[in-house]
């Protein structure tokens, strides 16, 4: 089948501003004429990701990394094209002809729109089991019981998977969902011994999960009884929309508040994160699981600066505080550490004593080294020797995993004299960490597509080409293959931008050309399309070609007169190669000198 209309790609181009797209996935912030952010592609600590609304791009000017909204989309989503432009043309209300895609491209992006679909279904099918279902008057109970109304319940969509084997699939098949789509969903499963599909989530609560968009995409469910399961809390498996490293629950209902407060309280639940954010202590997100992936805290990094771990007071809370505490330092987070009442938790803490103790406790939170430091020197271990020995090599294996030399160098000197140690044992105890090797290779950026540097001369000629009509045009008529067969990546590229179909005046015409090319091509071009474009554009383009066929007559002439220092050489031989030396002079000497002087920018 044919791909999509070029027209098409232009309109939904032009229908979705990218300022207000990137903007809907993490803050931007206004500098100026453009918005910048923290690279969501690469760590890092000052913002270098620039997003331009003129010309209707984005760049980062550490990693590389730029091009169109297309491509920030398929990125971001590792989406393909098609999928991409299908997400933007869903978001503008743009009607993209399914004849028009390839059969392969249609059913993958069909696919996803229908297993979002059945996600939505299913948190209607769950949430109107436990407002109406006889079945749930357990549910109910345990609603009641943690203080959750059926206002909060709409809110959160809560809902309860009946304790049957098909309750939830008889509904899905019902509503014309097809089999090979609800094995997809993950919300399934196939047993061998029983031949037929049945419902995955049986008695339970749910918890729908949201991307950061609000679109459910993967549900928790919470046992009711302890006796049922020995899994309190069971998540959807990974599916094409669901990666579970990938996302933090409530953060499509908690963004705004994390930016206002730069802080972000980790909540160990679901319950626990939505009691707080009833009770307005809204910047609160919860990982999927106990500890964060490299992705979560990435994530949250474009939120916020400061983390307060808000983890159940016991063994298993401690321990996934410190398999965070890698990855929140990583990305230059303040990590501090709240301390709850021994078998509290926030959403008991909150319902007993209110919202202000919480908030109290919050402000309290001591700095995550200082709270470990407390913890092994008040340890009756640490009046012995092994013990001290035991304390120190603890906190040098976390002292490890701060990046900066100068903070580490800090908090070590501090955690030396309370652990009566020398800084000096705790630095080699520190090179000795296993976990600094570990952490070096889970932080390790993915590789991503070097952009292409271009000449300048054939850099300007490429902003000229794309923003310039009459440059454009002046460009095209010279005969381009001439001068750009020189096989180098960036007369490539630049024979690309002349051969290509696009109206330079109108950004989303450009932008939908620039989502075509490799990662590396359009991020280079994103870089060109930074530059100011000079006043006489005609006058520069004309005089950068020039300086290109300077170039080639140069190259030329040298490479007869090479030739012309060949031992040996016949007396024709020689007289035919003066002849083209003169040649190329008298070619060089024809070529107009500079004219204009180049914007600078």
């Amino acid at each position: 089948m044919p791909p999509i209309p070029q027209e098409i790609i232009e309109q939904i181009a032009a229908a979705n501003d990218i300022v207000e797209v990137i903007g809907g996935y993490f803050p931007l912030r206004r500098m100026g004429g453009t918005f910048k952010a923290l690279c969501p592609f690469h760590n890092e600590r000052t913002p270098s990701f620039n997003v331009n609304p003129h010309r209707q791009i984005f760049k980062c000017f550490g990693c590389g990394a730029g091009g169109s909204v297309f491509r920030f989309v398929m990125d971001y989503e590792h989406l393909d094209f098609v999928a991409a432009v299908r997400k933007l043309a869903d978001k503008a209300g743009i009607k993209i002809p399914e004849a028009e895609m390839s059969q392969a491209d249609y059913e993958r992006a069909d696919l996803r729109r229908r297993l979002l679909a059945l996600h939505a279904d299913a948190a209607d099918f769950f949430h109107q089991q436990l407002m109406r279902g006889k079945s749930a008057d357990t549910a109910r109970d345990y609603m009641k019981k943690r203080g959750l109304s059926a206002e909060v319940a709409k809110s959160w969509k809560i809902g309860f998977a009946p304790d049957s084997w098909d309750g939830l699939l008889s509904a899905m098949q019902s509503a014309g969902y097809s089999e090979m789509e609800l094995q997809e969903s993950g919300l399934f499963s196939h047993g061998e011994d029983r031949g037929k599909t049945y419902d995955r989530f049986r008695g339970r609560v749910m918890f729908p999960i949201c991307n950061d968009t609000g679109e459910v995409i993967a549900f928790s469910g919470r046992v009711l009884f302890a006796e049922q399961s020995p899994a309190k809390y069971v998540n959807s498996p990974e599916t094409m929309l669901f990666t579970k490293g990938n996302v933090l629950f409530g953060l499509h209902k908690s963004k705004r508040a994390l930016i206002a407060a730069k802080q972000a309280i980790v909540c160990e639940g679901q319950v626990d994160l939505i009691t707080a954010f009833e009770a307005g202590v809204q910047n609160v997100i919860a990982p999927q699981g106990t500890a964060f992936t490299d992705r979560q805290a990435r994530i949250l990094k474009r939120y916020v600066d400061e983390v307060v771990l808000c983890f159940d007071a016991d063994a298993a809370g401690e321990k996934a505080a410190e398999r965070s505490l890698p990855h929140l330092l990583a990305e230059g987070l303040l990590v501090r550490v709240m301390t709850l009442p021994q078998g509290e938790d926030p959403d008991s803490l909150i319902r007993t004593q209110g919202a202000e103790a919480f908030r109290k406790r919050v402000a309290a939170a001591k700095d995550f080294f200082d709270h470990q430091i407390d913890r092994a020197t008040s340890s009756p271990d640490f009046a012995t020797p092994r013990g001290k020995i035991a304390a120190a090599r603890k906190i040098a294996e976390l002292l490890a995993f701060i990046p900066d030399g100068i903070a580490r160098e800090a908090v070590l000197n501090n955690a030396a004299m309370r652990l009566e140690a020398s800084p000096q044992d705790l630095r080699v105890l520190i090179k000795r960490a296993p976990q600094r090797a570990t952490l070096a290779e889970e932080n390790a950026e993915p590789e991503r597509a070097e952009p292409i540097t271009l000449d300048p001369t054939k850099e300007w000629l490429a902003l000229l080409a794309l923003r310039s009509p009459a440059a454009r045009m002046w460009l095209q008529a010279q005969g381009c293959d001439r001068v750009l067969n020189d096989g180098q990546p960036d007369s490539a590229l630049l024979l690309k931008v002349l051969d290509a179909d696009f109206r330079t005046d109108e950004p989303s015409s450009v932008n939908a050309w620039l989502a075509t090319l490799e990662p590396g091509e359009e991020a280079s071009l994103s870089s060109v399309l930074e530059r100011a474009v000079p006043p006489e554009a005609r006058v520069v383009a004309e005089d950068c070609w020039h300086e290109l066929e300077r170039r080639v007559l140069l190259r030329r002439r040298q490479s007869v007169e090479a030739q012309l220092r060949t031992p040996g050489i016949a007396i024709e031989d020689m007289a035919r190669l003066h002849q083209q030396v003169l040649d190329f002079q008298r070619q060089l000497a024809a070529l107009p000198p500079p004219r204009a002087p180049k914007a600078s920018g």
